[in-house]
């Protein structure tokens, strides 16, 4: 009897889970594509980081202190001119702000730099995924520094049009 009865509640709350979506959802979609777009980062495969990059354009805004950067269409080219980076990603929030737009907040640490110069680096980010065309992509992106550890290196690259 103890063991109908528990598998007649893990039924039930299972049921729920799924009716709900909660197994599906937009924030969980766009953790798995965040983790895939991170990753590309990091290996340098710039051809996903773009294609997970609205056809539109984004809004950026680095940690380095300057203003925000002017809506900027993503290219190979420009991530492979960007310096090299490695990091990771920790205590990821994502919240569905509308159907189709699911903003994401987490810390970012890791080494950055430029010529074979690497410094260590942590900043807080925001993120606005949106879905285009079936898939989610990022649609903006805001770092900002946190107090301990460095901020993003400014590179010639970050003042070219």
């Amino acid at each position: 009897m103890k063991k109908i009865t528990l598998m007649i509640a893990i039924l039930g709350i299972s049921t729920f889970t799924f009716a709900d979506h909660h197994a599906d959802s937009s924030e969980a979609q766009v953790l798995k594509a965040l983790s895939a777009y991170m990753d590309a980062r990091n290996s340098k495969d710039y051809e996903t980081v773009v294609a997970m990059s609205s056809k539109a354009g984004t809004l950026d805004t680095n940690s380095d202190g300057s203003f925000h950067k002017p809506l900027a269409k993503q290219t190979v080219a420009g991530w492979a001119q960007g310096g090299d980076a490695v990091t990771q990603h920790f205590y990821t929030e994502a919240t569905a702000i509308a159907d189709d737009v699911v903003h994401v907040r987490f810390y970012s640490e890791g080494m950055v730099g430029n010529d074979g110069v690497m410094s260590d680096y942590r900043t807080r980010v925001t993120m606005n995924w949106v879905k285009e065309d079936g898939k989610w992509v990022v649609r903006s992106a805001h770092y900002s520094p946190a107090s301990y550890g460095g901020v993003h290196k400014t590179l010639s690259s970050d003042f070219e049009d």
